[in-house]
């Protein structure tokens, strides 16, 4: 069985499967590189949006770095509800200053000691921040106080040899600041989203499509009080912080998107005006102004930004050319932040050349800032958390896995590998009024509560069991499910004019153990909103990286809702029909 990491607690050349054990090698160390470095707190009045603000950053400089002795830089910024004083942000301006490049740290806008109001990294906004951070490193532009940064090496007046680092909304700023100035050199964003639309209101039916999903209104609520209540977490705020009693202190339609998905409503306008405003702002969206070289870091443990997200971008990235690898390690927001497994990169403790995936976040930058023919690693790598050696949890790859095995839902329960096993029978669930189902508690370790294990209350779910396993199974990449269920009450309510009148479900895969125990992997599940019942519709399940061992059972369930996401409105029976030539299956990316 699979160990849960411990909850959040703060704010192929090479074959598929080969375990990558040797370090990478590792850049002499530049002159500057000595470990010592000064810290000078500067001030910077920008214009972001139609807001003038303040940006409140420290400036590190390594020692023996001048003007006849310049150095590559490194931005970065908070996650939300954080600042520059935060202990992982903080971290990376001292780790960089002791290898030797220049770092300037900040509060975003909207956190810390920065002005403005939270605009979720908005490329317009948030993005030309930055860019205005750029041109300090670069040399055009001077702090509040007139310093000016004559150190950094230049590719050009102006043009400052610069890369970002930071997770989750330290990392959408990266790509946002991209999207918007083509000075970056490299990217490094860690656990971040693609699409906040599928983030916090996902479908998993049709990712990006046009049909809302469950809203995940634990995450999003969460994440929206850390917001509106900056004023416990920072007094005498900045009056460009405030913008009105009805939005305190996010840009108008952030506040406005979150009303309507705590409603329960879809209306047809509102919806396209939701998805619209939280595309806008997702890197989705201007993903084709992005060229610098891009290493994506994601979360295994992960339920607020799953892997999907880092895929979604990963794929977008190399079809457009821009130099792009990624790597999904251990930790995420659902676990390991503050308390990562032995071997994985830990940014409070600067653990860089000791972790793999600080090693090759090293060799990112040495490549991509420090211009030397470095060797920077495979194209996809992940984390095997049933590896014990931490020197050799990270196995390599070309590209993320496919969908390669296919299993079939028989019609008295079972999971089966040929068609022809397949029973003839059907089997009906319905929902309650109130949620049966548990995945998860989004905030549990937040705030210092145990979450349950999961479970599905019998008569609101479906599942269907595999034969014990002959061989043990790796599962590297996001299982797919195509199904068709029969729902008279959802398809006579489905074209109602509101998107909330169509049936919801949950899809999710268990590993079961022969003792009985019942894992489901980082308790990852798929919403569903059924685009119409009346056809059949492919799920896309959250990826995982998961080895199901010898004797050990699949199970695949739909479940009628999970207390995590908002569900279904009205009971909606649901009857799921499988005969030999027309069943639904499920396709696992298996590899070996």
């Amino acid at each position: 069985m699979t160990r849960r990491a411990p909850r959040l607690r703060t704010p192929l050349a090479l074959v598929l499967g080969a375990t990558l054990t040797a370090p990478l090698a590792l850049p002499a160390p530049t002159a500057a590189a000595t470990g010592r470095f000064t810290v000078t707190a500067l001030k910077f009045t920008v214009q972001a949006g139609e807001r003038t603000c303040t940006v409140d950053a420290d400036l590190y400089r390594p020692a023996g770095v001048d003007r006849a002795h310049p150095a590559p830089a490194v931005l970065a910024t908070n996650g939300f509800g954080g600042s520059k004083s935060d202990g992982s942000t903080d971290a990376i301006g001292k780790a960089f200053a002791q290898r030797g490049y220049a770092s300037l740290v900040y509060s975003g806008l909207g956190f810390g000691r920065s002005g403005c109001l939270i605009s979720l990294d908005d490329p317009a906004i948030d993005g030309v921040a930055a860019a205005r951070l750029i041109d300090f490193l670069g040399g055009s532009r001077a702090a509040d106080d007139g310093t000016k940064a004559d150190f950094v090496t230049l590719d050009a007046p102006g043009d400052p040899r610069v890369g970002m680092l930071g997770g989750s909304y330290g990392g959408a700023i990266q790509l946002a600041t991209a999207a918007v100035d083509r000075r970056l050199d490299a990217l490094v964003p860690m656990i971040t989203w693609n699409d906040l639309a599928y983030a916090l209101d996902p479908n998993n039916a049709i990712p990006g499509g046009s049909v809302p999903g469950a809203f995940k209104w634990q995450w999003a609520n969460g994440f929206y009080l850390i917001g509106e209540g900056q004023p416990l977490l920072q007094p005498s705020l900045d009056p460009s912080r405030i913008n009105s009693l009805a939005c305190l202190h996010f840009v108008t339609k952030a506040c406005d998107t979150v009303r309507t998905l705590n409603s329960g409503r879809y209306p047809a306008k509102q919806t396209a005006e939701l998805l619209a405003y939280a595309r806008s702002v997702s890197p989705v969206t201007y993903l084709h102004r992005v060229k610098a070289p891009t290493l994506l870091v994601q979360g295994q443990a992960d339920s607020l930004f799953n892997l999907n997200e880092a895929t979604a971008t990963y794929k977008t990235l190399k079809a457009q050319g821009t130099p792009t690898k990624m790597i999904w390690q251990s930790w995420g927001h659902s676990g390991g932040l503050t308390d990562p497994a032995a071997g994985e990169l830990n940014l409070g403790q600067g653990n860089l050349e000791t972790s793999y995936v600080g090693r090759r976040i090293l060799a990112w930058f040495d490549r991509y800032l420090g211009k030397r023919n470095v060797d920077t690693g495979p194209a996809f790598a992940y984390h095997r958390d049933w590896i014990t050696d931490p020197n050799g949890t990270y196995a390599t790859a070309d590209h993320v896995p496919a969908p390669s095995r296919t299993l079939y839902l028989s019609g008295d329960g079972k999971l089966v590998d040929n068609r022809r096993k397949v029973a003839r029978g059907s089997r009906t669930y319905t929902n309650w009024l109130v949620p049966t189902s548990h995945s998860e508690s989004s905030l549990a370790g937040t705030i210092g509560i145990p979450d349950p294990a999961p479970y599905d209350t019998p008569g609101t779910y479906l599942g269907w069991t595999s034969e014990p396993l002959t061989r043990t199974t790796d599962v590297v990449g996001a299982p797919r499910a195509t199904l068709k269920v029969v729902s008279p009450k959802a398809e006579r309510t489905q074209h109602s004019g509101d998107a909330a009148d169509k049936l919801v479900l949950f899809a999710k895969l268990y590993d079961l153990a022969p003792d009985g125990t019942k894992t489901l992997v980082h308790r990852l599940v798929a919403p569903v909103r059924v685009p119409d019942v009346t056809k059949s519709f492919t799920v896309t399940l959250p990826g995982i990286v998961h080895r199901y061992e010898k004797g050990h059972r699949l199970r695949f369930v739909i479940a009628a809702s999970d207390d995590a996401y908002f569900g279904n409105r009205g009971i909606k029976p649901v009857t799921v029909v499988s005969s030999p030539e027309d069943t639904g299956v499920i396709q696992l990316p298996v590899t070996g």
